[in-house]
Order: C-alpha cells, then structure tokens, then sequence
C-alpha cells in the first residue's frame, strides 16, 4: 500500500434516483443517467464498482460475489485494494461454468498478471480460464459491436490507466439512403463501405490518480463521457491537496476548482478515505457548489458499514488511528 489515506430505472432531468424498493441482498439500487450501478469503493480497503447493464466490473478487490456475473472486467492498477480478488473472480466463474471473462489490465503490469495466474494453477490445480488483454494508453478494443472501450492517462504512485466505455452507432452513408436491401448488401460484399460510424463516451472510470488527468489534453472525452465514476479520497481539509498528491489521489476541492473542465451530465464519486464517517462525505457533496451542485453523486453505502465496523473495532482494542492502511 503506498498512500496514508485512500448500487435500472428512467432517469428524469439527469437526477439520480434511489429506489425505495430494495434488491434482495437489502441494498439500494443506484441508478445515475440509465446506469445501474453497484459496488463498493473504500480506500486502502476494497474497490469494484459493477454496471450490470454493460454485463462489467472496475477493479476488484475483494470479489464481491455479485461482481462474478460480469463479463468485462477492467482493471486500472496493481495495488491490492484494486486486484486482490481477481484470482477468486476466474475461480469462482469457473466453479459455476460461466464463460472465461475477458480481463483488461494496464499492459505494463501484464506478465507479471499471468505470473499471479500462474502460481494459483500450480497451487489450486485448476485452470482459471479466462482471456487477459493489456492496454496501453489510447488503445481500443472492440467489446460489442455496439461498445468498445479505450484506455486513458491516468497519474497514481504505481503505473495506472483509466477506461472509457463508448457507445458505437452504425449510420447509413447519405449517398445510399433509399437503395434495394440486395443492392447494399452487394455493395457490401465488394468491399464498400456504406456506413459511418458514429462514437459517443458514456461511461469513464479513473481508478487511483491525482487530479492531473483533468487538464491532460488527451483526456477530453473523459470530461465529455455522460456518467464520470471518479475517485475522490479526500473531501474535507484536514487532508491538504498536498497530501493527496503525496500518494496520488484526488481532494474534493481540486474537483471544485476544475469545475467548469467537467461536461458530464453526472459525476460519482468513489474511493473515499476510511477516516471519514458517512456524514462527513454526504456532507461534502451536499454542499457542492455550481456547476457541480445537482449532478455530483457519492458511492457510500459500504462505507457506512465500514464505518461502524471500524467505530467497533476502536472501542473495543482501542486503536486510535488507522488509515495508514489506505491505498
């Protein structure tokens, strides 16, 4: 660990709604511009942040069990909070016989991925299948043919990347509006191209990194996507802008001052310190000011739980201070 500190329904006017009826596994369900999200996000502890209705997972952590049914899952760093679960993650879809998941990681930290495989057959004497694809900066791949995914320059303490998720729309090309369905299939299998395509940002997830990634030229489309999932482990002023910068993360205010860089229609913060109590953060977010006020959401459902755990756990051994265990 290198830092001190580190949940589908119509959306009306770009606002979230909670339900008022809950998932089974009694949490609520969050749904921000059409997406259903799930997961959780603490820093130094555990972070996976699941869209079910893209059938994918950011990170892993830990391995909650409902990230298991997602196809894609998109890692952004080698830290433990971040990869830990990833061997339970192939293991327990092969205990099931769902599909080998397509796993993306920075291509960088790919060797030493597989070596992580590798001692998990040996010990475990299965197979773990599943396709590992490593992604460099700006590089692209074909998810769907109605989605592909690009990776983005993210600035953490350890090599690091973002991933957008683009929706792909197919358009017929002006010229040959109108013509006979036989006529454009020839056209076709001769090698013509009738369509244009037409890509669009939807979603974009930063994982770990300092507030850097906002002004890089090259990551427009990450402040264009309609729903940002961007950390943000400090939100008050006890922690300076400095100490996130220390250890490669992000403070509330930076956001606040790059206010006018984000177009997204929504904004869900993750990744919140474990020193923070849940009213703290709601805190925080509640009083955003514009243009951020409104479209600003935070993923905290499990930090409240960690929360209390963490009150119990320094009532009863009395541990004073522990977020040294943040990343």
């Amino acid at each position: 660990m290198a830092s001190s500190d580190e949940n589908a329904s119509e959306v009306i006017d770009f606002k979230v709604e909670k339900q008022k009826n809950k998932k089974k596994s009694g949490k609520e369900e969050l749904n921000i511009e059409g997406y259903s999200i799930d997961g959780l996000s603490i820093a130094g502890h555990e972070t996976c942040v699941i869209l079910p209705g893209l059938n994918l997972a950011f990170d892993i952590g830990k391995c909650p069990q409902r990230a298991v049914s997602q196809q894609f899952l998109f890692i952004s760093h080698g830290h433990m909070d971040h990869i830990g679960g990833l061997p339970m993650y192939v293991a327990t879809r092969g205990l099931y016989r769902m599909a080998p998941p397509t796993i993306f990681v920075p291509k960088v930290i790919k060797e030493n991925v597989e070596k992580i495989f590798e001692a998990h057959r040996a010990m475990d004497q299965s197979e773990l299948n599943h396709t590992l694809v490593g992604l460099d900066v700006g590089e692209e791949f074909d998810l769907r043919k109605d989605l592909i995914v690009r990776a983005f320059k993210t600035y953490h303490v350890i090599p690091s990347q973002g991933y957008i998720i683009y929706s792909v729309r197919h358009k017929l090309k002006q010229e040959y509006v109108g013509l006979p369905g036989p006529e454009l299939k020839s056209l076709r299998l001769s090698g013509v191209k009738i369509t244009d395509t037409y890509t669009s940002p939807e979603v974009a997830f930063t994982g770990d990194t300092m507030s850097d990634f906002i002004i890089d030229p090259e990551n427009v489309d990450v402040l264009k996507a309609k729903l940002l999932i961007l950390e943000s482990t400090y939100v008050e002023d006890t922690c300076t802008v400095e100490d996130a910068r220390d250890y490669g993360h992000t403070h509330l205010s930076e956001i606040i001052n790059y206010a006018d860089k984000f177009e997204n229609k929504a904004i869900l913060l993750i990744h919140f310190s474990a020193r923070y109590q849940l009213d703290v953060i709601e805190n925080a977010v509640s009083a955003l000011p514009p243009p951020l006020a409104g479209r600003v959401f935070a993923l905290t459902k499990e930090n409240e739980e960690h929360s209390a755990s963490i009150k119990y756990a320094e009532t009863q051994f009395r541990f004073i201070y522990l977020s040294e265990y943040d990343d």
